[in-house]
């Protein structure tokens, strides 16, 4: 029988509701709520449960799933993973980590900063569709060599960052200086082939991918930060991810 998790739901903060429920349920594993081999709350039953959607139920088991902490087997469910994997990533900058790895100039040129909608960035900072965004496209460079291509949708209250502060700083300083400072985050890692465009601003050819990033960002009370995505020269840039087994 699985041991259902009491799991509170605040539908008042933009923080998503399946991140949340991940969250919640990451823990009670973490915790020894749910022991290895533990069979899963079905998600029809945690649904209605909880009073959330089967998609929402659904996507935070898949994260759970991609993080290792859950098993899905045909036939034998859902069951609590063996080994517990957590990944560990900072929340920082292109250019925080250009400057930690003592990179002498790191430099921006701002391709777009422009106030504008979008349904896809405001429902993931879990904002009003109609929301007014800004929308930052920009090009990283190490020294003479492109690496990024960072696009940002920042919610209104950051709307006064202006072409000048992002050439002379990084995105999270600026944020950071106005009480937006990020502390938990959804992030996903890929890879894929470079549009023309991309090939262009970053001097590659058709056969180099670009590894790619989707993240999105909250305060420390469920505030939204940011929403970005980005793609960087796959041959000059990796994401380190520290892994713990325990």
């Amino acid at each position: 029988m699985s041991n259902p998790v009491d799991v509170r739901i605040d539908r008042e903060t933009p923080v998503p509701l399946y991140h949340q429920l991940a969250e919640q349920l990451s823990a009670a594993i973490a915790s020894g709520q749910l022991q290895p081999g533990d069979a899963f709350e079905n998600e029809v039953a945690m649904a209605d449960r909880l009073g959330l959607s089967r998609p929402t139920v659904r996507r935070a088991i898949q994260e759970l799933v991609g993080q290792g902490l859950l098993l899905r087997r045909r036939g034998l469910g859902t069951t609590v993973a063996g080994r517990q994997i957590h990944r560990r990533a900072e929340l920082t900058s292109l250019y925080d980590d250009l400057r930690r790895e003592g990179s002498g100039d790191p430099r921006t040129v701002v391709l777009t900063h422009e106030v504008t909608t979008d349904e896809v960035a405001a429902t993931a900072l879990g904002l009003p569709v109609d929301t007014p965004l800004l929308r930052l496209v920009r090009l990283r460079f190490d020294g003479d060599r492109p690496l990024a291509i960072l696009r940002n949708w920042l919610p209104p209250a950051y709307s006064d960052i202006s072409r000048e502060d992002l050439e002379r700083d990084g995105l999270y300083a600026l944020l950071r200086a106005r009480g937006g400072k990020p502390v938990v985050a959804h992030q996903r890692i890929g890879a894929r082939q470079p549009s023309a465009v991309e090939r262009k601003h970053l001097a590659i050819t058709p056969s180099q991918p670009v590894l790619t990033m989707s993240r999105t960002a909250f305060d420390a009370i469920g505030g939204p930060v940011e929403y970005g995505d980005h793609c960087y020269r796959a041959q000059d840039y990796s994401i380190e991810v520290m892994l713990d087994e325990r």
